[in-house]
């Protein structure tokens, strides 16, 4: 179930921002010669607008437009009139850059989106968030690399019900405050046994606390909060969506600015950064918490798709930008040879960057 879910969200945000890049190619009048849904081979053309085929593909995951012009070494485009108005070639830099930037605002649109849906629906947070927040519990918020708690499975998102040491049971209620949890943990070194609630299960986990995790006291090893639910009124709902996109592609930004920093000076750690197969897992984890929390984590991956877009390597839509960005300081057009090889080399290094970090994913697992 999680893989069919991890496809489906890939496939929503891999269309998303084709279509991004469809609609504003459509609006200045250029050229679209397929909408597909899913990688070739095609199996069927389920119907055509505006001149354009839609078609269904057999890999049945994400899509992709083909923009008459967009590669300069089409060879339909060698066939055609260098006039045509139609061609991505034949218009200006400023179009060519609004295509190019449209699946990068398609992605951040959803990103809106999801999350005001998610406020509209009612969204986990912290108590002292925002006004409102109702229905507050201790929530595990997260856990600590080899740590008693992620030894046993607890994880970031389980409520804490109860603990349990002998006949000393201290059961949590909606008073109970984080630190009196802390203070039960640290009071004996002896096992505790956790009611957690994880989405719709309940269970209980037995963890033994530790010292030297952190100074002067036992501990298990996470960090909690009191974590209630946020809902918003439609209009509310988005404008705080707006913010949260806006804060999120910030930090985002930030955070893959940084690794890219510490990549080029040799130092990044692939050991922080996870692919397809992390995510799959991550999406089992993020279902079973919960339809917002799902909404959410998609929303986080759609503008991560968004940012990492806009980087300027080649084979990447920030890539394409900065020949755009060469053309118009040079005032013709890169060759066609060096622009398909710079394309194929980053293509290349990305495929690598997807094999080490799905090694590294399946390293964590096992």
């Amino acid at each position: 179930m999680s893989i069919l879910i991890f496809f489906i969200i890939l496939s929503a945000l891999v269309i998303v921002h084709e279509l991004g890049h469809f609609l504003v190619a459509k609006y200045f009048k250029i050229r679209v010669d397929e909408f597909g849904l899913g990688f070739p081979p095609r199996a069927k053309t389920l119907f055509h607008w505006k001149g354009t085929p839609f078609t269904l593909n057999w890999l049945p995951f994400g899509g992709f437009v083909k923009i008459f012009g967009e590669n300069p070494e089409d060879s339909d485009l060698k066939d055609s009139s260098s006039l045509d108005s139609s061609s991505f070639q034949n218009k200006n830099r400023g179009i060519q850059s609004a295509v190019l930037v449209a699946g990068v605002v398609g992605n951040l649109l959803f990103a809106w989106l999801l999350f005001s849906i998610g406020f509209m629906s009612g969204v986990p947070a912290p108590v002292g968030y925002a006004e409102g927040v109702r229905d507050a519990h201790v929530v595990i918020t997260g856990i600590l690399h080899e740590s008693p708690a992620g030894a046993v499975g607890l994880r970031s998102g389980d409520t804490i019900l109860s603990l349990g040491r002998g006949e000393d049971i201290f059961t949590i209620g909606e008073d109970t405050i984080p630190s009196e949890v802390s203070d039960f943990i640290s009071n004996s070194l002896n096992p505790i046994t956790f009611e957690i609630k994880r989405g719709a299960n309940i269970f209980s986990k037995v963890v033994t606390p530790k010292e030297g995790i952190i100074p002067d006291k036992p501990a298990v090893g996470f960090s909690m909060d009191l974590v209630g639910i946020l809902q918003y009124s439609p209009l509310k709902a988005l404008v705080e969506g707006a913010k949260t996109t806006w804060q999120f592609t910030i930090l985002i930004t930030q955070g893959i600015g940084k690794f890219v920093v510490e990549a080029v000076g040799g130092r990044a750690d692939l050991s922080q950064v996870t692919g397809p197969v992390g995510i799959v897992g991550m999406v089992g984890d993020v279902r079973v918490l919960g339809f917002s929390y799902l909404l959410s984590f998609t929303a986080l991956i759609s503008i991560n798709l968004a940012v990492i877009n806009l980087l300027p390597f080649p084979a990447l839509d920030g890539g394409r930008l900065l020949f755009v960005a060469i053309e118009a300081i040079r005032r013709r057009s890169v060759s066609p040879r060096i622009f398909n090889a710079l394309n194929t080399a980053g293509f290349a290094l990305l495929l690598l960057l997807m094999l080490l970090v799905t090694i590294q994913d399946i390293r964590n697992i096992l």
